[in-house]
């Protein structure tokens, strides 16, 4: 199993070289002039873009632009000379020179709530989703079969913004039993984090929630019908030990995967669901950069979004040697 585990991390590693070197080239060699972008484009003085062209050093070799961002990452680095001289501690994804700030500082603010979104939303979606596949798979053909399925569809062909916007403006503006969409520290206000974060949560649990209905139902009705469960059936275990020790745990590589990469993609910036819900998350801010042209930003939350879904693929890998045995021999 260690050696699975070491194999999967190198692969990790040699992913995420990968994805670093072809971001850096395409907003750095790709572009005609990253100086320009990064001052705002048109907008900008010559004085300006030369100042930062010097400060980032975007007249030297592209390799050695490439070893001092990564190491500014790993280590931090200054950013200009002199006067103009910027701080940016570890991990420094460069400097956003539309606002002066060390690019980890924007970050800072939004991942608190990506994150909240993330992993609320993610948790209700399987809690919900996986509960009423495996109950409509063990009742099939009765009426919670059937809602099940149309529950599935009813979620595969909403879209957040739509359905986001008409909860909103029901369980908010009309009802009254919700208040409007907002994150608050956890640490400052507990409840205030929680009822500020329930309709994203409800929202988006409730779409996601749909997907793992319709994979946990297939899986289910798929491993049932094996012979190792009409064996376990045979010996006379009780059909909670069958279906929950043996079907359900033989079904849940699928339902870990989808879970896996979901969460990973929604730490890396939700931009659809803070974009509806008006939360200035990584998601967001990923979107505010693309239309300012603001090239530091937009690499850093690529980055930051790749790290999160090839972390939590190492970890929905390595969970497969957890629940499947034959994955230790490999």
């Amino acid at each position: 199993m260690l050696r699975y585990f070491i194999k999967r991390s190198l692969i990790a590693v040699i992913t995420l070289a990968v994805i670093s070197v072809t971001t850096f080239l395409l907003f750095f060699a790709g572009s005609a002039n990253p100086a320009a972008s990064m001052c705002g484009g048109k907008a900008c003085d010559q004085a300006k873009i030369e100042r930062i062209t010097k400060s980032l050093g975007l007249d030297r070799p592209l390799y050695v632009q490439y070893s001092e961002y990564m190491g500014g990452i790993f280590t931090g680095r200054t950013i200009g000379e002199g006067a103009d001289a910027i701080e940016c501690p570890a991990p420094c994804f460069g400097v956003s020179f539309r606002s002066n700030e060390p690019v980890s500082t924007i970050l800072a603010r939004g991942v608190p709530i990506s994150a909240s979104i993330a992993i609320g939303g993610a948790l209700i979606s399987v809690l919900m989703g996986v509960g009423l596949g495996v109950a409509s798979a063990l009742k099939r053909g009765g009426w919670l079969d059937k809602f099940s399925i149309s529950f599935a569809l009813t979620g595969a062909s909403l879209q957040i913004f739509f359905l986001g916007l008409l909860l909103q403006m029901v369980l908010v503006y009309q009802m009254g039993w919700l208040p409007r969409p907002k994150y608050v520290s956890p640490a400052e206000d507990f409840g205030g984090w929680l009822m500020g974060m329930s309709l994203p949560w409800i929202t988006l649990g409730f779409l996601s929630a749909a997907t793992y209905a319709r994979f946990s139902r297939a899986e289910m009705l798929e491993i049932l019908s094996e012979d190792f469960v009409r064996t376990a059936r045979a010996k006379g275990l009780t059909p909670r030990a069958v279906n929950i020790k043996h079907a359900l745990r033989a079904s849940l590589s699928s339902i870990i995967t989808i879970f896996g990469l979901q969460l990973g993609g929604l730490l890396g910036g939700a931009a659809i669901t803070e974009t509806t819900f008006d939360m200035a998350g990584i998601g967001k801010l990923s979107v505010k950069a693309v239309n300012d042209d603001n090239l530091p930003i937009v690499m850093a939350t690529v980055l930051l979004a790749a790290v999160f879904v090839v972390l939590f693929n190492v970890i929905v890998d390595m969970m497969y040697a957890v629940i499947d045995p034959r994955v230790k021999l490999a």
